[in-house]
């Protein structure tokens, strides 16, 4: 087993999951190529959904665990709390991206606390991501789903872009694991 395979069980979606169409499917309705993603959460869907609400750059940033926070610069890293401030979002908000000085994310929908669709553009391709949370009582199973059409070179997306997007759900999933157990911030 290759080490990608084995960390990518971490956030691996089941069969069923893949299949099962999310809200913003129809968004990029072409995709060339769909890169899913799951991972269950300690807490009811209610209790993540705010943490979702305020990702972002020039935002609450993206949830890492604290052992790779603590290589980045203290202004780098990710909110440790709800933040009031970000929990105001709406269809059509626009929120920068780290994929480039002037990327950005547009709210496409937002269903609390169920779904969450961001959109953007990226040169000639159209971007879908779908954040989508279901479960009840104690444990929410999050799902995450990024559709991309026409890509360019779909075997550089299949292998690089694939590569990056495991890095950073893996990265989210034990950063948003970590927070919702309530760890202090000890910045």
């Amino acid at each position: 087993m290759t080490p990608g395979r084995r960390w990518g069980g971490l956030v691996a979606p089941t069969p069923e999951e893949v299949a099962r169409p999310l809200p913003g499917d129809d968004l990029v309705p072409h995709a060339t190529t769909v890169m899913d993603r799951a991972f269950t959460l300690p807490a009811a869907p209610p209790e993540v959904w705010p943490w979702l609400v305020q990702l972002g750059k020039r935002r609450a940033g993206w949830y890492l665990p604290r052992r790779v926070e603590w290589c980045l610069p203290r202004t780098r890293r990710a909110v440790r709390h709800v933040d009031d401030r970000w929990q105001g979002l709406a269809v059509g908000d626009v929120i920068p991206d780290w994929g480039g000085r002037e990327e950005t994310f547009t709210v496409a929908l937002i269903d609390p606390p169920r779904a969450l669709v961001h959109t953007s553009r990226r040169g000639r391709t159209d971007v879908s991501w779908a954040l989508c949370l279901a479960g009840e009582g104690a444990a929410t199973r999050l799902h995450l789903r990024l559709r991309l059409g026409p890509v360019r070179h779909p075997r550089l997306v299949g292998t690089a872009g694939e590569l990056v997007d495991l890095l950073t759900v893996l990265g989210l999933a034990a950063g948003l694991a970590e927070r919702l157990a309530g760890q202090p911030d000890r910045r």
